[in-house]
């Protein structure tokens, strides 16, 4: 038998309690969380994800594969982690929907290489990134759909920034069952602000993929943006916009005003419910898909939405 030294006992029971605490602060809000593993039948791994759902309530719920972002340095890639858009998933479950957060590749708990490497700028295959990105985006969308709880026929894709591409390349080149929309928050790639405040690197590369994701989608897009977005300026989010639907695409643009110091990060910042929000409800009411209306007492202090 072996005894654990008083460090490693000491440990264990603040992990103990960590957990505990955190169970507590989602049943507070009304949402059950999960974290599972999800194999990726194309390849031989599996990726890290958290599931988010609405505690209660009878039948099965819609579901929102909510997709993350890509930091610049491998470092920062290897934090990646749930967290991040744990207000903004919480905000769905409140509103009726399950949340799957998935890590892809070369992301936090999934590890592994990274396998979403457009190449240099200069000549960068944003398709080939993409497409890479969106074999694990399908992996948890089609895992969502088997779960027993959730409406595969009421499904949406959303993400921020190199996650709201990914949500769009997905639903344009592999064509989920069962989508209804896409939102897409600071959707891009590219944006360096220490360098180019404002100006990607890469702006007619993106510019082209999404001519082409365009004339391809079948389900409405969200472009959503705030003014003082220091990674892509109101300029280029048009552009992008105006291309996207230039071959007929249905989509909205939504620019807010200024928010906080960099408004990049309005939809996973904490009082940013508040400004995106209200945005969705009107896109997803406009196309026809159901959203719940939440009782201001319930909805998640720490995502924002609470005066």
């Amino acid at each position: 038998m072996h005894l654990l030294g008083r460090s490693a006992l000491l440990g264990a029971l603040v992990g103990l309690l960590s957990f505990f605490i955190g169970e507590a602060a989602y049943a507070q809000f009304g949402v059950i969380s999960e974290d599972v593993r999800i194999p990726v039948t194309s390849g031989n791994y599996s990726i890290a994800a958290r599931i988010i759902r609405p505690e209660g309530g009878s039948g099965r719920f819609g579901a929102v594969v909510l997709n993350h972002g890509v930091a610049g340095t491998r470092a920062e890639r290897m934090k990646e982690s749930p967290d991040q858009l744990l207000a903004a998933a919480t905000v769905f479950a409140q509103h009726g929907y399950v949340v799957v957060l998935p890590l892809r590749r070369g992301f936090g708990a999934t590890g592994g290489d990274y396998a979403e490497d457009p190449g240099p700028c200069s000549n960068p295959d944003f398709r080939k990134a993409e497409n890479a990105a969106s074999q694990d985006v399908m992996a948890a969308y089609d895992y969502a759909r088997t779960l027993p709880y959730v409406d595969g026929s009421r499904m949406i894709l959303a993400g921020q920034s190199a996650g709201a591409m990914v949500s769009i390349f997905t639903a344009a080149m592999r064509t989920p069952q069962g989508l209804v929309a896409v939102l897409g928050f600071a959707a891009g790639r590219g944006g360096n602000p220490e360098f180019r405040p404002g100006v990607p690197c890469a702006v007619e590369p993106v510019a082209k993929l999404l001519d082409s994701l365009g004339k391809q989608i079948k389900v409405p897009v969200l472009f959503h943006y705030a003014q003082n977005d220091r990674y892509f300026n109101p300029a280029t989010s048009k552009l992008w916009y105006d291309r996207f639907t230039a071959g007929g695409a249905k989509a909205d643009y939504v620019m807010q005003p200024a928010f906080g110091a960099d408004g990049h990060y309005v939809f996973s910042a904490e009082g940013g419910a508040k400004i995106w929000l209200p945005a969705v409800e009107h896109f997803l009411k406009e196309y026809g898909v159901p959203f719940q209306t939440t009782p201001p007492s319930a909805r998640p202090v720490f995502a924002g939405t609470a005066q």
